[in-house]
């Protein structure tokens, strides 16, 4: 509880801990006589305290009497609703929060990532490309922008593709022609058919786990990357690979 509400300070205050099987003199000079024992300081000099196990609600106003009101900023309460929004598929709504984060931080990576992959959802390729092009470059290796990296990467590779109804033809005609089942994942990935897509590259590893040195198995982590690593395709998915690779 104690860590959660310092790290919901947002930096106003700072966490120590002390073993008083260590430092007994300490202790006793605090007049420590039980633990938890919770002392506030400020500018060296103790301001505060309460001994024992006390409810998370008055660990808050403990800190809150410090330094004032704590919990999510307005950025980063905007961000948790623009997710849900996602979630729900009110991606306009979700894209006017983006930008309001924008406005006031025109850097933050959640926003950039995030507004990109709205553009990518709705087919604008340039555009998401902008956003990944916005995020400072120290942060282009962040999850979040790595994953729209992932997306943009495979939106490009599936913008060189046939037509899909040729590429199930092909596979049609030859279950084993894995070019083209490795095409029509990228296809089926950039149309949203997530777990159609990872079907197929599946079914290469499962019928040739060497075939083109790995590459159904690295294009399936590339997708891994692009969906998120809590994304229910991506858990489903890693599921099937692992019951393949260790079967």
């Amino acid at each position: 509880m104690l860590e959660k509400a310092v790290a919901d300070s947002r930096g106003k205050v700072k966490l120590v801990k002390m073993n008083i099987d260590q430092y007994p003199e300490i202790a006793g000079q605090m007049g420590v006589q039980s633990i938890p024992a919770v002392v506030a300081f400020d500018k060296g000099k103790p301001k505060d305290a309460f001994m024992g196990a006390v409810p998370e609600s008055e660990v808050r106003r403990f800190i809150e009497k410090l330094v004032g009101p704590t919990g999510p900023s307005p950025v980063d309460q905007a961000l948790e609703q623009a997710a849900i929004f996602v979630e729900q598929g009110a991606h306009g709504e979700a894209a006017g929060l983006y930008a309001s984060v924008l406005q006031q931080e025109p850097e933050n990576v959640t926003a950039l990532a995030g507004m990109g992959t709205l553009y990518l959802s709705s087919g604008d390729l340039e555009r998401a490309k902008a956003m990944f092009q916005a995020i400072p470059a120290d942060q282009q290796s962040t999850p979040e922008a790595a994953s729209l990296k992932a997306a943009i990467d495979l939106a490009e590779q599936a913008a060189s593709l046939g037509d899909t109804a040729e590429l199930l033809a092909r596979i049609e005609a030859n279950p084993r022609d894995y070019d083209a089942r490795f095409d029509l994942a990228l296809a089926l990935n950039a149309a949203g058919n997530r777990e159609e897509a990872a079907d197929q590259l599946l079914d290469i590893i499962r019928r040739d786990r060497k075939w083109k040195d790995d590459g159904a198995r690295t294009q399936l982590l590339q997708f891994f990357e692009a969906w998120g690593p809590t994304d229910p395709d991506t858990l489903s998915a890693r599921r099937q690979l692992s019951s393949i690779l260790f079967s």
